[in-house]
């Protein structure tokens, strides 16, 4: 939907299931438009889309894309912004590290997401800015394994810029890629994000497309977790020239490791998604672990040694926006405000907005609505409360 300054607000449907285009379509139809009609009827409604590898090779034939054009006509509604990091299979399978798969070393990577572009700027109405989120290059795990794919990444990146750039050109468009640090991603701190883009500053010496089309997609839950402070974060990437893409609102798992949380903890336990975990000891000292299992066999071995465990835990586990888990959990709330903090004292910040709680499969049962549209209403109102606070509505 529209806010003031330019600002699109929509939600991720990667929380519905859809890997191929009728799938995704047929989700689009049964539960976005009966979230559009809760929380704006009669508004052009913006969609923070979903499209895995699949749906986009469909949905770029001509006559189903222009059936989704009279569609989005029809119902008053819009595309500006598309979520490019799942490739695959997204829900109701393993997904763990593979969500990384296939990275940026790849050809196929590049291809989809080039793809994705093409698609948006067929999409977007008349004078509005698109943007694209993807994976931080890959998982630090890939590249740990396989040094080599450093220079493909970059690479690979630096010809998605191009292209982007060369459509923008033609369209007269703003267009922009997001890449979006994560835990235990090949960059997923604000230090190791401005640090990438400065090496491809270094490698690319003189070439403004990366600047003006490739930039950070912010999760506000991803840099909770790194236990970051929003104002600092968004600081040293404002101040290296790095471009803020999107925003993503989302909110994480935050705990003090005693044994009755720990134990609670195991709860959280899913065998679809990684659910990454950083632990912060005494003098701030931070250990991550690549999901829960592991994070939770250490604290089991080091229960003898309280401070092994540390004093707060924050695990990568997207809950509902206006979900305040019940004790012992807490939640990351906080840095998501603290993000709308900055975005009200300079509007210019960013202009998309995307709530993005994929988890609703997963989700415990004491944090889950009745059924998904209610859940998303409620993840709606209360964002736009907090939007009309901030006088950004």
């Amino acid at each position: 939907m529209h806010l003031k300054h330019g600002i699109q607000l929509g939600y991720c449907t990667n929380i519905h299931r859809g890997e191929g285009w009728a799938e995704t379509f047929a989700a689009l139809r049964d539960y976005t438009l009966r979230v559009r009609d809760r929380v704006a009827a009669g508004e052009p409604y913006g969609i923070g889309l979903r499209l895995g590898n699949a749906a986009a090779g469909e949905l770029s034939d001509p006559a189903a894309l222009a059936e989704f054009r009279r569609w989005l006509d029809a119902e008053n509604c819009y595309v500006f912004t598309i979520n490019g990091f799942p490739y695959g299979k997204f829900h109701g399978t393993r997904v763990k590290e593979q969500v990384y798969a296939p990275d940026w070393s790849t050809p196929e990577r590049l291809a989809y997401t080039i793809r994705l572009f093409d698609l948006l700027d067929a999409l977007l109405p008349p004078g509005m800015e698109g943007s694209v989120s993807t994976l931080p290059g890959s998982f630090k795990e890939f590249v740990a394994a396989d040094p080599d794919r450093a220079e493909a990444i970059y690479a690979n990146l630096h010809a998605c810029a191009a292209h982007v750039a060369a459509l923008a050109e033609k369209s007269g468009r703003d267009l922009h890629l997001g890449l979006e640090p994560e835990p235990l991603g090949w960059f997923e701190t604000t230090a190791e994000t401005v640090a990438f883009f400065a090496e491809m500053a270094q490698r690319f010496p003189g070439d403004d497309r990366i600047a003006r089309h490739l930039g950070v997609n912010y999760d506000t839950c991803h840099l909770a977790v790194e236990f970051e402070e929003p104002g600092a974060a968004l600081g040293a990437l404002r101040d290296a020239g790095i471009r803020m893409s999107k925003l993503h609102l989302s909110s994480a798992l935050r705990l003090q490791p005693t044994a009755e949380a720990l134990a609670r903890l195991r709860d959280f336990q899913e065998d679809t998604y990684l659910h990454q975990v950083v632990m912060r000891r005494e003098g701030g000292d931070l250990r991550r672990f690549r999901d829960l299992p592991p994070a939770l066999d250490f604290a089991a071995a080091a229960a003898a040694e309280p401070a092994q465990i540390g004093d707060e835990w924050r695990v990568h586990f997207h809950i509902p926006l206006h979900a305040q888990p019940a004790a012992p959990f807490g939640d990351t709330q906080a840095h998501l405000l603290g993000v709308l903090d900055a975005l009200t004292a300079d509007p210019s910040l960013c202009r998309h907005l995307e709530m993005e709680t994929y988890t609703w499969e997963v989700l415990p049962n004491d944090l889950r609505a009745n059924n998904v549209v209610d859940q998303l209403e409620r993840e709606y109102r209360w964002t736009l409360g907090q939007l009309d606070a901030r006088g950004l509505r």
